[in-house]
């Protein structure tokens, strides 16, 4: 396989991302945390909804992170990653799509089927991720990762344009109201995530293990051995100590990088920002993303993966510290422009730098422990800024202290590097199929 980008696995892997995107945008960072409480949990408290609001992405976010590992040497095992992840996707799609069903005040079921579509959701990127490993040539690993994540913000906020417009005038769309709105839009990321999840699952083909576990999806003897393989790894550390380093060190700045994005809706809320303008916000990082994802891919490729990561790892630490001095609502749009510079580019670099660590007839396994990780990452931050802030009564303060997140990835990342011969050439294992 040559160094082109316009291949076939290529395009279909990276489609996925353009297709489960629009389940992130419309459903998990717009539409559901609203919906959920201003119509499915009208007749409980605020802080009841708040509370099952909570418990139901930590539930569904500590099953996945805990069975991430595990999924992923069951995938490498059975040579059934892409099959697991049409499992997966399929269980996200239609739970995704029977919200559109649930009546108003009817917030358990809501609760119930955002908790089913989102491990449809994160249970496929778990073997969506792996198999960056079988469609991308070593060479050119950061640049796939790159125009995957470029894909997602765009499909994501091309779909979340015509979700948002279509509240605004329900009647040009033949809708009722701006509930029915919201309801036909679940129906829309359905169909959305299924369509362009085709050319995925059409062409893009997974190499297939030598000690390959029976035939079927899951069998008796697949779960033991891959049981007893995920055992070995933890028993092995040893082997990988770059690759664990640099979880560890991901696991770090993510939380940061995390946190910041949840802490600019609630600085947009505090300065008195509308529904709408935060929106637009959002809209704003999903198109900025597109080129800078696909840029931080370049850069990768050119230059080194590495020297992308800490490029985003201080352009966040300066956001940090510039989100503690917003006064106006141009000063968060300004903070909202640099974070959608960077944010595409830490994850597809982190996806694509952890590609060129592990063993490539592991990458399932592995890949799985990365995404462990990724859900844990929601932890340290609120943890660390609300002990802050009730040591020095200071949210400003609070805020800041997130910068020790950046700073101990930052230098584990550097212990990483140290010990990864990334530039040194590794059997090819890309099919290119």
């Amino acid at each position: 396989m040559n160094g082109s980008l316009f291949k076939k696995p290529i395009i279909g892997w990276a489609l996925y991302d353009w297709a489960n995107s629009a389940f992130a945008t419309t459903v998990m960072v717009v539409f559901f945390p609203v919906f959920f409480k201003q119509y499915w949990s009208t007749d409980v408290s605020a802080q009841e909804s708040t509370f099952w609001l909570g418990m139901t992405n930590g539930g569904s976010s500590l099953v996945l992170a805990l069975m991430a590992p595990f999924l992923g040497a069951l995938g490498d095992r059975g040579g059934s990653r892409v099959r697991f992840l049409l499992l997966f996707t399929v269980i996200g799609v239609l739970a995704t799509a029977a919200l559109s069903a649930v009546g108003q005040g009817q917030w358990p079921w809501a609760a119930c089927l955002f908790a089913l579509a989102s491990i449809g959701f994160w249970g496929g990127i778990i073997f969506y991720d792996s198999l960056i490993i079988d469609v991308a040539p070593r060479e050119r690993i950061d640049a796939v990762s790159g125009a995957g994540y470029a894909f997602g913000y765009l499909g994501g906020g091309l779909l979340l344009v015509i979700n948002v417009w279509m509240t605004l005038d329900p009647a040009f769309f033949g809708l009722a109201d701006a509930s029915a709105a919201v309801k036909a839009s679940f129906v829309t990321v359905a169909v959305w995530w299924m369509l362009f999840s085709i050319p995925t699952f059409a062409f893009v083909r997974e190499r297939t293990p030598a000690d390959q576990v029976g035939s079927t999806l899951i069998s008796a003897r697949l779960v033991k051995e891959s049981f007893s393989e995920l055992m070995r790894t933890f028993r092995e550390v040893r082997r990988y100590r770059a690759a664990w380093l640099f979880l560890l060190a991901y696991w770090l700045y993510i939380d940061g990088v995390n946190t910041i994005q949840k802490m600019s809706v609630d600085y947009g809320m505090s300065i008195g920002l509308e529904t709408s303008s935060l929106i637009q916000a959002i809209l704003m990082v999903q198109f900025i993303g597109f080129p800078a994802a696909l840029f931080f891919g370049w850069l990768g490729q050119r230059i080194s993966p590495i020297v992308g990561i800490f490029i985003c790892i201080a352009v966040y630490t300066l956001v940090t510290i510039y989100a503690t001095l917003l006064t106006t609502s141009t000063e968060f749009f300004i903070m909202a422009g640099a974070i959608g510079c960077v944010q595409g580019g830490i994850q597809a670099l982190s996806r694509s730098y952890y590609g060129r660590l592990i063993p490539p007839d592991r990458a399932g396994e592995f890949y799985g422990f990365y995404n462990m990780m990724g859900k844990f990452a929601a932890v340290l931050g609120p943890l660390l800024m609300g002990t802050t802030a009730l040591v020095t009564g200071s949210s400003r303060i609070a805020i800041l202290s997130i910068v020790i997140l950046f700073a101990a990835g930052a230098a584990l990342l550097r212990f990483s590097a140290r010990g990864a011969a990334v530039s040194e050439p590794v059997p090819a294992h890309a099919g290119g199929r």
